[in-house]
């Protein structure tokens, strides 16, 4: 058993399709197909079948490609020891980023990383929460974040470490009639025009428990993903919004209230393969991230 045959099966699992992983790997098709058949000779067992979308995992291409976590973990383990020796951290460590709490934590952590060897590239998506766990793939470290719960769906199978739980409170425009109030409640902004977001997406959640608490579906004027369109719109005074405490800039043209009575707090989860995080580099970016996050916490 050849630990290049169960990356490629771990590969495949993740990814889905076998021209997923050629494009990811720089390889052709062709010689993942190769590969796969070299390791099920190897082997004795059928790894891959036919399936609508190309191939699939067989019971036994799915069982080693679970154990490939474990695995490659051990010797990314044993790597990090040997670079523990050599001297400190360095080499290039991949972020992918939600762009909200990226713009929250990562200006602080790449300033920490000034002067130091390791070297940071940065990826921004928006996406479903359920996708984040897909990027893992080519990120090493993953911003997250979930309105339901620490871990976010889909990302069982992985390292998660909650680093902040941010408000998500309702901005109004300036001069809205909601502008004295310390706190809203559903019943207060159940009937306002809103700017929300798509369904599917965290603050998604916070929409469906206002809905829920007034019994009166919301009058959404737009979906909108992107927070600085979303404040934007706010301050043209067209609806009322939901955006993070910690990462929304201050403005005259529209104030941030605290949401009662309702769930509106969000985990912001950094998720990783386990073997990404055993690399020296990479771990030392995750503690900043944490050391980050408790400080905008407090």
């Amino acid at each position: 058993m050849e630990i290049r045959h169960l990356e490629l099966l771990r590969e495949l699992r993740d990814r889905g399709t076998l021209s997923a992983v050629a494009e990811a790997t720089y390889r052709t098709p062709s010689a993942l197909s190769q590969q796969l058949r070299t390791a099920e000779r190897e082997l004795g067992v059928r790894l891959v079948e036919p399936a609508s979308r190309g191939l699939r995992l067989t019971w036994a291409g799915q069982l080693l490609a679970d154990g490939a976590d474990d695995v490659l973990a051990s010797v990314a383990r044993l790597q990090a020891t040997l670079e523990q020796r050599v001297g400190e951290p360095q080499g290039v460590v991949r972020i992918g980023s939600l762009p909200s709490a990226g713009a929250a934590l990562l200006p602080g952590v790449m300033a920490a990383l000034d002067g130091t060897l390791i070297h940071v590239e940065l990826e921004d998506f928006d996406l479903a929460e359920s996708d984040f766990a897909s990027r893992t793939a080519d990120a090493d470290l993953v911003i997250a974040h979930s309105l339901s719960a620490d871990v976010p769906r889909g990302a069982e199978r992985l390292i998660s470490r909650v680093v902040a739980r941010e408000p998500i409170d309702v901005a109004v425009p300036a001069g809205h009639r909601l502008g004295g109030h310390v706190t809203v409640s559903p019943a207060d902004v159940g009937e306002e025009p809103w700017i929300a977001v798509p369904r599917g997406y965290p603050f998604a959640t916070v929409h469906e428990a206002i809905e829920s608490a007034t019994g009166v579906a919301l009058r959404r004027l737009a979906e909108v993903r992107d927070n600085r369109l979303v404040e934007a719109l706010v301050a043209r005074g067209l609806g009322v919004a939901l955006l993070p405490r910690f990462s929304t800039p201050e403005s005259v043209d529209y104030r941030l209230i605290p949401l009662s009575g309702v769930h509106a707090v969000r985990s912001i989860v950094v998720i990783a393969r386990p073997d990404r995080v055993e690399r020296q580099a990479v771990r030392a970016v995750l503690d900043l991230l944490t050391a980050e996050g408790d400080r905008l916490s407090r």
